[in-house]
C-alpha cells in the first residue's frame, strides 16, 4: 500500500470519526434495521407529518408509532417542531447527510477497487491475446507428408492473419 493510499484511508477514517461525533451512525443504521421505521422515513421524505398521519397506513397504535419516532429522533434522523398542540415530524437534514457522507466514502473506496480490478483484468486480457497470437515454438510438429492436419492449417492461417494485422497497426495502416 502506497503513501497516497494510506493518506486517503487516514483522511477517510478521520472523517468517519468526525461524522460519528456529530451523529451516532450506529444508532442511525440500527434505527433503519426496522422496516416500519424505514417506511416512516419514506413517508417523511414527502413532507412533514403528525403521529396521527403517520399511524394511518400501519396497523399500529399511536403510542407504538411514537416509540418508533422516538428511536428515529434519538438516532438523529427525524426532528420535530411544536405547532400548537401538534408536533409534526420531518427528516433531520444533518442526520441524513451524515449517513450519505459515510456511504459516499464507501462508494469511492469501492470505485477505486473496481478501477484496480479493471486494470488487472486489462493486463490479463493483453497477456491472453499475446499468448494466442504467438505460436508455441516448443510444440512438436506433427505434419505429415500431405501437410498439416486441417485444424492446424486453419490455426496457422489465423496466426498469419493476426501477425499481418499487428504489423499493419505498427505501421499505422488499417
Amino acid at each position: 500500500m502506497g503513501f497516497y493510499s494510506r493518506l486517503i484511508i487516514s483522511v477517510d477514517l478521520y472523517n468517519i470519526t468526525f461524522i460519528n461525533e456529530r451523529l451516532n451512525l450506529d444508532a442511525a443504521f440500527s434505527a433503519l434495521a426496522d422496516p416500519t421505521r424505514r417506511a416512516i422515513l419514506a413517508r417523511l421524505a414527502k413532507g412533514e407529518a403528525t403521529v396521527m398521519e403517520l399511524s394511518g397506513p400501519f396497523e399500529m397504535t399511536q403510542p407504538a408509532i411514537s416509540q418508533h419516532l422516538k428511536v428515529l429522533e434519538e438516532a438523529g434522523l427525524v426532528a420535530s417542531r411544536v405547532d400548537g398542540t401538534k408536533r409534526p415530524r420531518r427528516l433531520a437534514k444533518a442526520g441524513i447527510e451524515a449517513m450519505d457522507q459515510w456511504l459516499a466514502m464507501l462508494r469511492k473506496a469501492l470505485e477505486r477497487s473496481y478501477d484496480r480490478l479493471d486494470e488487472v483484468l486489462a493486463g490479463t486480457e493483453t497477456q491472453r491475446r499475446f499468448a494466442t497470437e504467438t505460436p508455441d515454438r516448443h510444440a512438436p510438429e506433427t505434419a505429415s507428408r500431405t501437410g498439416p492436419e486441417p485444424a492446424k492449417r486453419i490455426r496457422t492461417e489465423e496466426t498469419k492473419t493476426r501477425k499481418k494485422q499487428l504489423q499493419k497497426r505498427k505501421r499505422g495502416e488499417r
